[in-house]
Formats: C-alpha cells, sequence, structure tokens
C-alpha cells in the first residue's frame, strides 16, 4: 500500500515537472495578450480621436443608427474595446493551443469563423436604420409638402418596413431559421391588406358612387340651363366629380351626384 502511495505520489509530481513548461509558456502568452491587446487599444483609440472618427460618423448618420440599436458609447471608445477583445482572443488561441487545450482552442477558432456572420450583421443592421431613416424622413416631408395629415405615421412606417426587411436580411446572415417568422409576417400583413381594403371599400363608397353618378350626369345634364333636382330649383353651375353645383337666387348649392339617381332630376 505504502508503494502505491509513493509511486502514485511520484507520477503526480512527474506530470506537474513535465507540464511546468507548458504552464510557463502559457501564462507568459496571456500575460503578453493582454499587454499587446491594451497597447492595440490605446494606439487605436488614440488615432481614432485624432482623425475625429466620432464627428465623421455623426455626418453621415451612423451615430444615430447605432443609437437606435441601442448602442450609445462612443465609437472612438467602442471600437477600440471591440478590438481589444478580438486581439485577446486570437492570442489566447494560441496560448491554448501551447498547452494542448484543443477544446478552448477549437471553440476560439469556431468563433472567429462565425465572426464575419456577426460582422454582416450588424452592417445590415446600421445600414437599414441609417436607409430607413432617410427614406421615412423624405417620404415625410413630400407627405407634408403634399398636404397629408398622417405624414410622420407614414414616414415611421416606411422607415420601419425597410429596417425590418434589413433585420430579416441579418437574421439571415446569423443562420438562424426564419421561417416562424416569415409566415407570422405574412399572417400579419395579410390581415392587415384585408382590414385596410375592407375599411377603405366601405369608407369610400358613398364616394365611389357619387363619382359614377357624376360621369351619368355628365352625359345627360348640360351646364347653364335651369335644373330642378329633388325640388332645389335653379341653374346648374357645374358638375365635379361628387357633386353638382346649383345657383339660385345669387347662391350656390352642392348637390351630391347620387341625389340624381334617386330622386327626379328635369332640365
Amino acid at each position: 500500500m505504502k508503494d502505491k502511495l509513493l509511486q502514485a505520489f511520484t507520477n503526480l509530481v512527474d506530470s506537474i515537472i513535465s507540464a511546468a513548461p507548458k504552464v510557463a509558456v502559457g501564462i507568459v502568452l496571456a500575460i503578453g495578450a493582454l499587454l499587446v491587446a491594451k497597447a492595440i487599444e490605446a494606439l487605436l483609440r488614440s488615432v481614432l480621436t485624432r482623425v475625429g472618427f466620432d464627428s465623421l460618423v455623426g455626418k453621415v448618420g451612423i451615430d444615430k443608427a447605432l443609437q437606435r440599436l441601442g448602442l450609445r458609447q462612443q465609437l472612438t471608445l467602442l471600437v477600440p474595446r471591440m478590438t481589444y477583445f478580438l486581439v485577446l482572443m486570437l492570442l489566447t488561441q494560441t496560448a491554448v493551443d501551447a498547452l494542448g487545450l484543443t477544446a478552448i482552442s477549437g471553440a476560439i477558432a469556431a468563433f472567429f469563423a462565425y465572426l464575419p456572420n456577426i460582422v454582416a450583421a450588424l452592417l445590415l443592421l446600421v445600414l437599414g436604420s441609417a436607409v430607413g431613416q432617410f427614406a421615412g424622413q423624405t417620404v415625410e416631408q413630400s407627405a407634408q409638402s403634399s398636404g397629408i395629415d398622417f405624414a410622420p405615421a407614414l414616414g415611421r412606417l416606411v422607415s420601419g418596413a425597410i429596417l425590418f426587411v434589413c433585420a430579416m436580411m441579418a437574421i439571415a446572415q446569423l443562420k438562424i431559421d426564419t421561417d416562424i417568422v416569415r409566415i407570422v409576417t405574412s399572417f400579419v400583413l395579410g390581415g392587415a391588406a384585408l382590414a385596410f381594403g375592407l375599411s377603405f371599400g366601405l369608407g369610400t363608397r358613398d364616394i365611389v358612387r357619387n363619382m359614377a353618378a357624376g360621369f351619368y350626369a355628365r352625359k345627360v345634364l348640360q351646364v347653364g340651363k335651369p335644373i330642378e333636382i329633388a325640388g332645389q330649383r335653379g341653374v346648374l353651375a357645374a358638375i365635379t366629380p361628387t357633386h353638382v353645383v346649383v345657383e339660385s337666387e345669387g347662391q350656390e348649392t352642392a348637390i351630391a351626384n347620387s341625389v340624381i339617381l334617386d330622386h327626379v332630376t328635369r332640365q
């Protein structure tokens, strides 16, 4: 029993002694990785500050796009910090390789293989947010100049639609299944289109009826001649798309075109 314990202890000591060089190399590499990553972060922050990186991205609206995505930190601080972690992970992979930790090294390698997808997704979100904001503002200004009352809502709708499309593209870049999202979106859009069609059709049926009656009125009635519509007498002054204008004793009366179909009209 004593010999077995002695042999086990001896094997443990031999394992520690054989692993000591690898551990020492790993510690040195880890310290070196921290120093190099910190140096690169400080250098990059200094360069970005000198060139006025924040003001440059502010001119093209990227900072506002990032703020809408929840990133409110200045890019001169955010970009160097992200670079620090990436460099640290890259150098850490070298350290764990030296220690023979293949599982950790494989995980880091898989992350770096997936990193382009993350970058592409972020770029799509930033680009979609910037383009959506520009398109929304353009549509809102055009609608306001045209006298549309719901111009701000229309601008937000356009901006949200563009951002939604870019978000779907970003999710696809991350290799996440979007079938459920597409199905739900199709149902929602279909229901919204049906509701809009019904409300528009029911709300404008009187207008459509008046316009159809106006087409008929322009065929059979003559402007400038006396007319009697539903007991209203006078001179037919004009036929608009939805109303006929009857002038009597210096006053003009607008009568819906559909009245011509429902009542006796004499001219």
